[in-house]
C-alpha cells in the first residue's frame, strides 16, 4: 500500500527556471519517485493559496523551501502556520525542508533568523548527532545542496538534533515521531543549485560565489535523507500495553 503525502508548496519558482523545472513540488515527486517506499503524491501551492479540502487524509504532511522568510509576515505564512499546527496537534506527521525547517521550528517553540553567518551555498557537509530505526541507510556525516540566508537558532524544547556544523547549528531535527525536518535540500540537483547561484550572484558577492560553485563537484545524499524521510513516515513506534 502507497504512503500519500501531501506536499505544501511554498514557492513559485523564478521564470527562468520554471520550463525546466516546474516546482518544488515536482521536485521532491521525483526524488520519492527513486525511493524503495511506494507512496502518491498531491501537491497544493500555499502561496496561491491552494489547499487540501478537510476530508482528504494524508499520510504527512511536507512544507517546501521558498525565498521567502520564515519569520516574515506576509498574509499566507500567518494562514500556513495556523494549517499545520492544527495538523500537528492532530498528531499528523510534518516534514519541513529549508524554509520549512525554519517555519516548523517557529510554529513549535524555537525562533528562527537572519543569520550572521552569511549565505549558505552549494554543497555542505554535517555532524551527525543522533540515530533512530528510520535513519537507514545510516552514514558517518551528512552531505547535502544547501541555499539559505536564514537559520534556526533556537530549536523548540521537545526536539533532538540530528545533524550540525560549524556553520549551521541546527540543521536537522526531528521531534518524536511526528516532526521532521532539514535546512538542506534534499530534491536539488547539481543543475538546479549551479542555475541558483548564477541567478544570484552579484548578492552573493564573488568568493561565496566562486566556494559555491566549486563545491558543486562534491556528491550529496538528497537520496538518503529521501529515504530516510520515507521510513519516517512509515515508522510506527513501539507503544507499550
Amino acid at each position: 500500500m502507497s504512503l500519500r503525502i501531501c506536499i505544501l508548496e511554498t514557492d513559485v519558482l523564478r521564470p527562468e527556471l520554471v520550463d525546466q523545472y516546474q516546482g518544488y513540488g515536482r521536485m521532491f515527486e521525483q526524488l520519492f519517485s527513486r525511493q524503495p517506499i511506494a507512496a502518491d503524491f498531491d501537491v497544493y501551492n500555499v502561496v496561491t493559496g491552494v489547499y487540501p479540502t478537510e476530508d482528504q487524509v494524508f499520510d504527512a504532511y511536507l512544507v517546501t523551501g521558498s525565498k521567502a522568510d520564515s519569520f516574515g509576515g506576509d498574509p499566507w505564512i500567518e494562514k500556513l502556520k495556523v494549517f499545520l499546527l492544527d495538523r500537528y496537534q492532530r498528531g499528523d506527521k510534518l516534514l519541513g525542508v529549508c524554509f520549512g525547517h525554519q517555519l516548523l521550528a517557529l510554529l513549535l517553540g524555537g525562533k528562527t533568523e537572519r543569520a550572521t553567518q552569511g549565505w549558505g551555498v552549494g554543497t555542505h557537509r554535517y555532524v551527525m548527532n543522533a540515530k533512530a530505526p528510520w535513519m537507514n541507510p545510516q552514514v558517518e556525516e551528512l552531505t547535502l545542496l544547501i541555499s539559505h540566508q536564514d537559520q534556526v537558532t533556537r530549536l523548540p524544547e521537545n526536539a533532538t538534533v540530528i545533524a550540525s556544523s560549524d556553520f549551521c547549528q541546527f540543521a536537522a531535527y526531528h521531534i518524536g515521531d511526528q516532526v521532521l525536518c532539514f535546512q538542506g535540500h534534499p530534491e536539488f540537483i547539481h543543475d538546479y543549485s549551479r542555475a541558483l547561484l548564477e541567478l544570484r550572484k552579484e548578492s552573493l558577492g564573488d568568493k561565496v560565489y566562486r566556494n559555491g560553485v566549486n563545491s558543486l563537484s562534491e556528491e550529496h545524499q538528497g537520496s538518503t535523507v529521501a529515504e530516510w524521510m520515507m521510513r519516517f513516515i512509515a515508522h510506527k513506534p513501539h507503544t507499550s500495553a
